[in-house]
């Protein structure tokens, strides 16, 4: 029997994409410093990581889609944070953006990590962007690093 297992451990000449939403940006902006923090903390050097800005999370996904087929990245990592309003807005938007982004990994055969937190008030985001739920930036960024190990071991 073979097992297959990803290691935190950078391939060399690995690219990494963040794509980080600016609606939210305070949240949203710990979630891309925790990122790019694990990258290189796990070996990736700084000119490895494109980050990608957008407007907001439902742009995500069209972006991921377009840097999924370009191929050049090993990874891409989706930052952003919709909170829940007084309209169903939040649900179109959280789960049209999740669609969008395992479409996204799925038809391109590049892991695209969602790191978009989809939360109920401002204080369920801040305890996620390196609050007392950690930073969900670091931990999609130690998830990009694993997969990227994977796929360069899978047949």
């Amino acid at each position: 029997m073979t097992h297959y297992e990803g290691e935190l451990r950078a391939v060399p000449g690995a690219r990494y994409a963040i794509i980080a939403s600016r609606w939210n940006a305070r949240i949203v902006d710990a979630l891309v410093a925790g990122a790019r923090k694990e990258l290189a903390g796990n070996g990736v050097d700084e000119s490895a990581i494109d980050v990608v800005r957008v407007p907001g999370a439902w742009e995500l996904s069209l972006v991921a889609m377009r840097l999924a087929k370009a191929g050049r990245h090993a990874a891409v990592i989706a930052l952003g944070c919709v909170i829940r309003g007084d309209t169903r807005h939040y649900e179109h938007v959280a789960d049209g953006c999740a669609e969008g982004l395992l479409q996204a990994q799925l038809q391109h055969g590049v892991p695209v990590l969602n790191g978009v937190l989809a939360v109920e008030r401002i204080e369920d985001a801040e305890a996620r962007a390196g609050g007392s739920h950690g930073n969900k930036g670091e931990e999609v960024a130690l998830a990009a690093v694993e997969m990227v190990n994977l796929m360069e071991q899978l047949p």
